[in-house]
């Protein structure tokens, strides 16, 4: 059997594996088993498909985003040239055409 690594929120040794995440029994947190391989300190970004992020990437919208404190969204489509990314809850720092300076979470994007 292979050592599965310890929960990084409550250091749990019981975790299991699910498909492509790893889960704690104890306390329901749920992560990700390539960030877990990958361990070499830096933070690795991923965009819906699964494919790394890095500064300066294109990227395109896959989901309507309501605009915090506004009426405006941004379409389905809506492509995001020379993006930066960011150690926040938001990981990506861009400016969108029409709209200005944004912050998206990778997870709502797909590399072009």
């Amino acid at each position: 059997m292979s050592a599965l690594p310890k929960c990084p929120q409550c250091g749990s040794e019981y975790t299991y594996e699910d498909v492509n995440m790893y889960v704690c029994p104890e306390c329901a947190h749920e992560w990700p088993q390539v960030a877990a391989e990958e361990g070499n300190g830096e933070k690795v970004y991923r965009d819906a498909n699964g494919q790394v992020l890095q500064d300066g990437d294109s990227v395109t919208v896959i989901k309507d985003l309501k605009i915090k404190g506004s009426s405006s969204v941004v379409k389905v489509g809506t492509k995001v040239k020379n993006i930066r990314l960011v150690d926040e809850d938001h990981d990506i720092d861009c400016k969108i055409d029409g709209i200005g300076a944004m912050k998206l979470k990778s997870e709502f994007v797909k590399k072009i």
